[in-house]
């Protein structure tokens, strides 16, 4: 497993941890202070509002778990890796793809997001 294959992983076990001290911790390991985040339904900045956004999803998604989709590819410092989001067992009603770039220690400095299926609005 490469590097980025392991970062991806690290990165969808942060939003699938559901105990909140254990969740915020591991955000604490993987992404930097200034973290910066941004996809079509949310923007974070900093550790604590990356924590606060995920605890929001799991709420709304109660039960749901993210899984990587595809291979993982990386270079120079930054990742690409498509993931989907549904009950485990269950077609996902929820896929997209991420890129995330890389502070020089290693941790994530910035996450952008996209959704390639998201359920119809009643």
């Amino acid at each position: 497993m490469s590097e980025y294959e392991k970062l991806a992983q690290r990165y969808v076990d942060v939003w699938n941890e559901t105990e909140p001290a254990a969740r915020r911790a591991a955000i604490d390991a993987l992404f930097t202070s200034a973290v910066t985040f941004a996809d079509p339904m949310a923007t974070a900045r900093g550790q604590a509002e990356i924590d606060q956004m995920i605890g929001a999803v799991q709420a709304q998604f109660p039960g749901f778990v993210i899984t990587l989709l595809g291979p993982v590819d990386g270079h120079h410092a930054q990742a690409r890796f498509g993931w989907e989001m549904g009950l485990p067992g269950a077609p996902a009603p929820v896929a997209g793809f991420d890129v995330v770039t890389l502070a020089e220690d290693g941790r994530i400095n910035q996450v952008l997001g996209f959704l390639d299926r998201v359920p119809a609005q009643p």
